[in-house]
């Protein structure tokens, strides 16, 4: 069997090396880089199953990388799991709603983010998912795992995809955001909720005209619209 392979971008020495050991122990495949430019090239020529990216590196930090590869085709697909220190609040959201999946918090247990890695990996499987989903000029093909707005095919990530999916499949029925949590990224954790609005609203942006068919219910959760 193939493995999986992970790119983990860290410019610590003692943190990559602490991650790539239980990453390999876990049977991934672990491609390590301590800097930014060379880390963007290593994801364009090795097109990893994950990433693991650290905010704060020399040459391009975390955010720039994230947002290098969202915008090019070969690697836009990618799942990005970021690495930040405990008092980067507004650059966590920011890393969010600049394309990235997940993050974890230093100092962080390695057991954690392994399991974080593999809830990621899980977001891409469409086992149990009607096929096609349809509202109005939107469709979902979860076997493809591909989203067309009005004929014209949006670029979206595993996470972005996984959570319209579990929208859509509970059309009509409100779902808190610890239920999202659950449903798409696997966990339950306090201060985790912020992570659901910052998918939801960049879900609504790149669902367009059709943004209002996700409704917020205030101090529930969200819905998709009957």
């Amino acid at each position: 069997m193939v493995k999986e392979k992970i790119l983990v971008v860290e410019d610590d020495p003692d943190i990559l090396n602490l991650l790539a050991w239980h990453l390999r122990a876990a049977d991934f495949e672990v491609i390590v880089c301590q800097d930014g430019e060379v880390a963007v090239e290593a994801a364009h020529r090795e097109v990893p199953s994950l990433v693991v990216l650290d905010l704060m590196l020399p040459g391009l930090d975390g955010l720039e990388i994230c947002k290098i590869l969202r915008r090019k085709e070969k690697t836009s697909r990618i799942p990005i799991l970021m690495l930040t220190a405990r008092g980067e609040e507004a650059d966590r959201v920011l890393g969010l709603e600049l394309g990235a999946d997940d993050y974890v918090v230093k100092p962080f247990s390695p057991r954690e983010l392994v399991l974080r890695v593999r809830a990621i990996l899980r977001r891409s499987s469409t086992e149990g998912t009607v096929s096609v989903l349809e509202a109005e000029g939107l469709r979902v093909d979860a076997d493809s795992h591909r989203v067309w707005v009005d004929e014209e095919e949006v670029p979206i990530t595993a996470t972005e995809f996984k959570l319209l999916v579990e929208l859509m499949g509970s059309r009509g029925r409100v779902l808190s955001r610890d239920q999202l949590l659950d449903r798409v990224w696997g966990y339950q954790f306090e201060g985790y909720a912020r992570t659901v609005d910052t998918h939801i609203r960049r879900l609504r942006q790149k669902l367009g005209p059709y943004a209002d068919l996700v409704e917020t219910i205030r101090g529930v959760g969200y819905r998709f619209r009957e």
